[in-house]
């Protein structure tokens, strides 16, 4: 009969966490969605006050006119310009690359003249 208690107290403290959980996951479920329609709610109202979007017609959108007259963007800034300038990309840098075959001989004789071991244990 102690056995069948013990049991019965298992089962209810199991069903006491899974309901727990279940009340905890509802809890924040529910938070989020209150967040949520909290954020969107503000433009729901806003929605119904605003004023219809009414737009403006163009009726000589396809004419042709005379261009304005040349004006400066840069107000009272001056400009500087020197003929003959080249801009530095044009002038690469002059750098040697060893081809890799070359690099891999050097290695090669390096490691045959190596300092070799006196002694090779095998296990």
């Amino acid at each position: 009969m102690g056995l069948a208690l013990s049991d019965h107290m298992q089962m209810i403290e199991k069903n006491l966490e899974i309901s727990l959980m279940k009340t905890a996951v509802f809890v924040l479920c529910f938070f989020c969605t209150t967040l949520a329609l909290g954020q969107s709610g503000g433009s729901l109202g806003g929605a119904v006050l605003a004023s219809s979007i009414q737009m403006e017609s163009h009726p000589e959108h396809a004419s042709q006119r005379a261009m304005a007259e040349e004006h400066s963007i840069l107000e009272h800034s001056n400009f500087y310009y020197a003929q003959g300038e080249r801009p530095l990309w044009e002038f690469p840098t002059l750098a040697h690359h060893v081809p890799l075959g070359d690099i891999a001989r050097m290695l090669r004789r390096e490691h045959a003249t190596a300092k070799k071991a006196d002694v090779i244990v095998n296990d």
